[in-house]
């Protein structure tokens, strides 16, 4: 089956403004055309841009147009001793 023959993935965005604070993953547009995913907490959520910020402390900043998909997602596992 070519490329072309697949069925296109349905992305939906369930994300807004209420749910900075919350632990969230977002899929987004690549500059290399492909698609990559975040995981952190939602700290910005705005009509031009969302930060999302990585369980290392690091903000992502994405531009809103690049955002394809989003939704909140259970706190992350207690970490073993």
């Amino acid at each position: 089956m070519a490329a072309s023959d697949q069925p296109e993935a349905a992305y939906v965005v369930r994300l807004t403004v209420q749910d900075v604070g919350a632990r969230v993953v977002v899929r987004r547009r690549l500059d290399d055309g492909g698609l990559g995913d975040l995981l952190g907490e939602l700290e910005r959520w705005d009509d031009t841009a969302v930060v999302v910020r990585d369980r290392h402390g690091t903000g992502h900043v994405v531009r809103r147009t690049d955002v394809v998909a989003g939704k909140r997602v259970p706190p992350a596992p207690a970490r073993r001793p």
